[in-house]
């Protein structure tokens, strides 16, 4: 989601006939879009807006995206920053950006009410990324508010683009010869939650299949309390489904996920889970986990080690647990201390390195699809990359036995 709204900022800016440069050339107005999913986000953000400023002292420096949104001031009190520009704002960036440079007016902070949004901005705009995989962002926003999550207090609400739209941009891009699409948002399964005319990703997806050229859709992240029996039965049995799926797990303990309000239990969770890979066994599912959430004990973690060890995973993301702005689970007490979030850490992620090999392995001897990246390498649908022989054309798909 982050990608497609970059790319929007980037061509707005190209259009008006701006030459883009290497993040590491000196440029005139460095643009960073910002993400706050963790403190780690945060500091990594700030890293980049030292370096822009470093690179060309006299530099506007614009920072937008979620930080942002979220702690505008904490952004603006810094000397590198000349912009502050929310994801409410982000639309207007060109605009700002040239005010700014014509009358150097004293307003330096652009940021709005959030959850005053009523619709997905900047949708009209498609453009591809990663070579050959055109992101589609249809949805924004989140209803869930999680304990732990910062997140819709930076992207808002539910908002969903209309099915028209999205149909007519993923027809544009069939007939520009695109073989896969991504569709992204930042709640995928929340898709229609706020449309009057009872859609929803299920009726999204129905209407998208019959599209002619796509060979098939991934789909970003979504949560399994979302998923019903008709949801899961259609991308367990369409071929123009990606056998992938994002599945964010962030605890096997049954006690922590109903602190995060997280809606499902590890049963619900593997049930779906294994209902998934049950019907299709080339599927790669992926996840998320939080290690060191506050008050997880020995016995939570051993949990969530054991269920994740059991799970059949593909990857797996681990974030520390780090206290977020506006969350509850940031009042939560006691804390983990951090060298033991670092060890649980640690654990995880060796985990994650032992079940990579894993799927690959199991995946032995079956024949998939692949799109041609174009870089030397092939990206199968199932998510396994491999490299290309150089005999096809890039943006092809084209059936490889591993």
């Amino acid at each position: 989601m982050n990608q497609f709204d970059t790319d929007f900022i980037r061509s707005q800016f190209l259009l008006k006939g701006y030459r883009e440069v290497p993040f590491g050339e000196r440029a005139d107005i460095y643009v960073v879009n910002t993400c706050t999913v963790t403190k780690g986000a945060d500091r990594d953000s700030r890293k980049y807006i030292y370096r822009a400023k470093r690179q060309n002292p006299s530099a506007v420096v614009v920072a937008t995206g979620c930080y942002a949104q979220v702690s505008p001031q904490e952004l603006a009190s810094l000397k590198e920053v000349d912009l502050v520009v929310g994801n409410t704002h982000k639309g207007e960036i060109l605009k700002l950006v040239e005010e700014y440079l014509e009358r150097k007016h004293p307003g330096r902070v652009f940021v709005g009410e959030i959850f005053r949004e009523g619709e997905v901005k900047n949708f009209d705009l498609v453009v591809s990324f990663e070579h050959t995989r055109p992101f589609l962002k249809v949805q924004e926003g989140c209803n869930s508010f999680c304990t732990f999550c910062v997140i819709p207090y930076a992207r808002g609400k539910v908002r969903s683009v209309p099915p028209d739209r999205v149909v007519e941009a993923v027809k544009r891009l069939a007939d520009a010869g695109y073989k896969e699409v991504v569709l992204t948002g930042t709640q995928l399964s929340q898709y229609g939650w706020d449309l009057r005319d009872g859609t929803n990703l299920l009726g999204l997806l129905e209407r998208l299949l019959q599209i002619e050229g796509i060979e098939y859709f991934r789909l970003s992240s979504m949560s399994v309390a979302e998923m019903d029996k008709d949801l899961l039965e259609l991308i367990t049995t369409s071929p123009k489904i990606a056998p992938h799926f994002h599945l964010s797990l962030q605890s096997g303990s049954n006690r922590i996920l109903e602190l995060m309000r997280r809606s499902y239990t590890r049963e619900e969770y593997a049930e779906k889970v294994l209902e998934i890979v049950r019907r299709r066994p080339e599927t790669a599912i992926g996840t998320d986990i939080i290690a060191g959430f506050p008050t997880e004990s020995d016995k939570d973690f051993e949990e969530t080690l054991r269920f994740a060890e059991e799970m059949p995973f593909a990857y797996m993301h681990i974030f520390p647990y780090s206290d977020r702005p506006f969350t509850k689970a940031s009042k939560l007490k006691p804390k983990v201390p951090p060298q033991v979030i670092k060890e649980r850490v640690k654990l995880l992620k060796a985990l994650d390195q032992r079940k990579r090999p894993q799927f690959r392995e199991k995946m032995k001897g079956k024949t998939l699809r692949a799109l041609v990246l174009g870089n030397g390498q092939l990206l199968t649908e199932n998510y396994i990359t491999l490299p290309d022989d150089g005999k096809h054309k890039r943006g092809e798909i084209v059936r490889v036995k591993l």
